[in-house]
């Protein structure tokens, strides 16, 4: 930029002094000529009127110091203080066809060169001729007014290239702030931000948008590392539940091989196939759960949850009866699939620690649904309420005794609600039981009625 505007100062500047110095030159010219044509004017006229004295001439323009009379025969009359001893300064002699000439020379070694004008007094053949005039001005023999453009020239040149690398490098200070904030910045460290100067100039949006890039790397990264995270945790606690099953299966067939006429091959099949079956729901739940986190694309329904908890009690085949009061209407959006086993899972827990009642009730509070299932069991201890929503929780109390389930129920629970919107939380039933609060967020159009039906036995 300050090349560039070098360049431009110098392609517009020096044409100018160059001009302008000519045109000085010539007005100085002119204005020499100028003072010796007036000069000559008046002492002619003078020398006309008879005012003239004999032998003396007086300056009448400061710029003509050199004058003279002189008669036919280059003889001269009068001169002024600065030509008197001087032969006439030229030999040119006007005709009374053309009284005035202009002359610029350099006849005379004593005072240099001059310009005169030649003027005669009148019309007569014998008249006399007037020369006024003075020495050639120095300033144009010597070139100074080429100097002084010149300098002023380089002087307007300087400061262009100064006031252009001053501001270009005031504008340019933020971008190099920028550039060095980036540098810094790395995969591991995406927290910094580049200062955003005020205002809404090209910088200005620059460090809004490396801003918003470097926030969008930072969440992108913290995703990657949540997915690394549950890729772990999946790898992990398959590890740590498959390992007994596995372990339970291979130490039978072993005793079996080893004392194959004492094996009660039916009993070892229906062993065996319990615990395959085990392997089986524990696998399909991991995996459920690592398509959950994924997040994994699905169709999205509008699921009616007082139909959704109908249909899936009427293929259950309970221990208990379920009561419900359902309020019909109550839509959220959702796969029907996941839902399902939302309910499942709920309702699986309920009835491995209730002991007389289950119950489900579905509602609409403000923008959320809400499903909550109680039983009459021993309950959850305040502490683990949290707890028990995370993968394999194993408690002390006979509400986390494994009776057939796989540990992940109410971690499958938690990740659909979450994943939905929505939350569920572990408090205390009507019964002095357990109760599960889900609350998912209501799809448009879900209308309810106003009334909720009264609990009944399904």
């Amino acid at each position: 930029m300050t090349a560039l505007v070098a360049l431009l100062a110098m392609t517009l500047l020096v044409p100018s002094g160059l001009l302008a110095g000519m045109v000085a030159r010539k007005q100085l010219a002119d204005a020499g000529w100028l003072d010796a044509r007036h000069a000559a004017d008046l002492v002619a006229a003078a020398d006309r009127s008879g005012r003239l004295d004999e032998g003396d001439i007086s300056l009448p323009v400061p710029g003509a110091q050199l004058i003279q009379i002189v008669a036919p025969g280059a003889r001269v009359i009068a001169a002024s203080p600065a030509a008197k001893g001087l032969p006439p300064l030229t030999d040119v002699w006007p005709t009374p066809q053309a009284p005035q000439s202009d002359v610029q020379t350099c006849d005379q070694p004593s005072v240099g060169c001059v310009r005169l004008s030649a003027l005669r007094v009148t019309d007569d053949p014998g008249s006399t001729v007037v020369y006024a005039g003075g020495p050639v001005r120095t300033l144009t023999s010597t070139g100074v007014f080429d100097a002084m453009f010149a300098i002023q020239s380089v002087v307007l040149i300087s400061l262009a290239v100064l006031a252009t690398w001053k501001i270009t490098g005031r504008t340019l200070r933020p971008v190099e702030a920028i550039s060095a904030e980036l540098a810094t910045t790395n995969v591991g460290n995406l927290h910094t931000r580049v200062p955003e100067p005020p205002g809404d100039d090209e910088v200005a949006r620059l460090a809004r948008t490396v801003n918003g890039t470097l926030r969008r790397l930072e969440d992108a990264k913290e995703r990657m590392e949540l997915a690394m995270t549950q890729q772990r945790r999946f790898a992990a606690d398959a590890s740590h539940e498959l390992r007994t099953p596995v372990a339970g299966l291979r130490a039978q067939l072993e005793e079996a091989k080893l004392h194959p006429g004492e094996t009660d091959l039916g009993d070892l099949l229906d062993r065996t196939l319990r615990d395959t079956d085990r392997l089986q729901a524990i696998i399909t739940d991991l995996l459920l759960l690592a398509r959950i986190g994924a997040g994994a694309p699905a169709a999205m329904t509008e699921v009616d949850l007082a139909e959704a908890v109908r249909t899936e009690i009427r293929r259950r085949d309970d221990r208990l009866p379920v009561q419900v009061r359902l309020i019909p209407g109550v839509v959220v959006h959702g796969v029907e699939t996941q839902i399902s086993r939302l309910l499942t899972n709920l309702l699986d827990n309920a009835q491995r620690h209730a002991r007389n009642l289950v119950l489900v009730e579905v509602r609409r509070a403000g923008d959320f649904a809400e499903l909550s299932v109680d039983d009459d069991g021993d309950g959850v201890a305040e502490a683990d309420r949290e707890r028990i929503f995370e993968r394999f929780t194993r408690l002390d109390a006979s509400r986390s005794r494994d009776r057939g389930g796989t540990g992940l129920g109410l971690a499958i629970v938690r990740d659909i609600a979450r994943a939905y919107g929505g939350t569920v939380t572990a408090g205390v039933s009507c019964a002095g039981g357990a109760r599960f609060l889900l609350r998912l967020p209501l799809a448009p159009g879900g209308v309810p009625v106003p009334a909720a039906q009264p609990a009944r036995p399904n």
